[in-house]
């Protein structure tokens, strides 16, 4: 494990109760990091998460990022809690099947539900990040793309695939617009991760197809990402402000 000293710092993960995100609030709360652990209905888990760590001022909120008003609740309680926040780690997502041969109702329903949870919501959060970050001089953000968002995503994930394009447009524009203001931002983009999210497709395709499409003998894991957003949230790759790292076993190569 490389060891990163992020002790007195006060970090926000979104979507933090299981998958990526729960590895992303677990490594940096184990690096001495305050982390804000954000949920949406498993309390029981984020709670959980939460006490494995006493040493830290780690707490849990809750918040449905299909609803506007509750993305916005969820910063006022955050910083209400925590009184500032030096990173936002961007994480909370949905992978929503739509297929062409639905009515189009129905398909557009789900981009909807879609572009809310990962691109609207996200937005809202950088927006009230910003604005808190140059009151205090300095800031980072950390968004959690997709390789989806630059070979394309199969059909029935169009608009997983668009949302996820719209949040690395987002990320490196606030990279360019704010750096001079010390504020930084970063994208991480995995292919498939062994997650509870990626269970549906595994299922329609088979865990075979996924294996042979890699350059490595295993899936990535959540473990495998949660020290590259430390580094992040630390300040050592600070110099690397609007970049994009792939994190993805070779399966696309950029």
């Amino acid at each position: 494990m490389i060891h990163i000293d992020l002790k007195d710092h006060n970090i926000l993960v979104t979507g933090a109760s299981d998958g990526i995100g729960k590895e992303i609030a677990s490594y940096l709360m184990t690096m001495g990091a305050n982390v804000a652990v954000h949920y949406y209905k498993n309390k029981k888990a984020a709670q959980s998460l939460v006490d494995r760590f006493p040493n830290t001022h780690s707490r849990i909120f809750q918040a449905n990022f299909g609803i506007k008003e509750e993305v916005e609740r969820l910063w006022e309680e955050v910083l209400e809690s925590f009184q500032h926040i030096d990173a936002i780690v961007l994480n909370a997502g949905v992978f929503l099947k739509q297929s062409v041969n639905d009515s189009t109702k129905e398909w557009f329903d789900i981009w909807q539900s879609t572009m809310q949870i990962n691109l609207e919501a996200p937005a809202i959060l950088t927006k009230l990040g910003i604005n808190h970050f140059k009151k205090q001089r300095g800031g980072r953000f950390i968004y959690i793309a997709s390789r989806a968002v630059f070979r394309g995503e199969t059909e029935e994930y169009l608009g997983y695939a668009a949302s996820k394009g719209g949040l690395v447009s987002l990320a490196r524009s606030v990279a360019r617009s704010f750096g001079k203001l010390n504020i930084k931002s970063f994208i991480i983009a995995p292919g498939f991760v062994k997650t509870k999210m990626a269970e549906q497709f595994f299922g329609d395709h088979g865990s075979r197809v996924i294996l042979d499409e890699i350059a490595l003998n295993e899936l990535t894991m959540p473990k495998d990402i949660s020290p590259l957003v430390a580094l992040m949230c630390s300040g050592a790759m600070d110099h690397s402000t609007g970049a994009t790292i792939d994190m993805n076993a070779g399966s696309h190569i950029r």
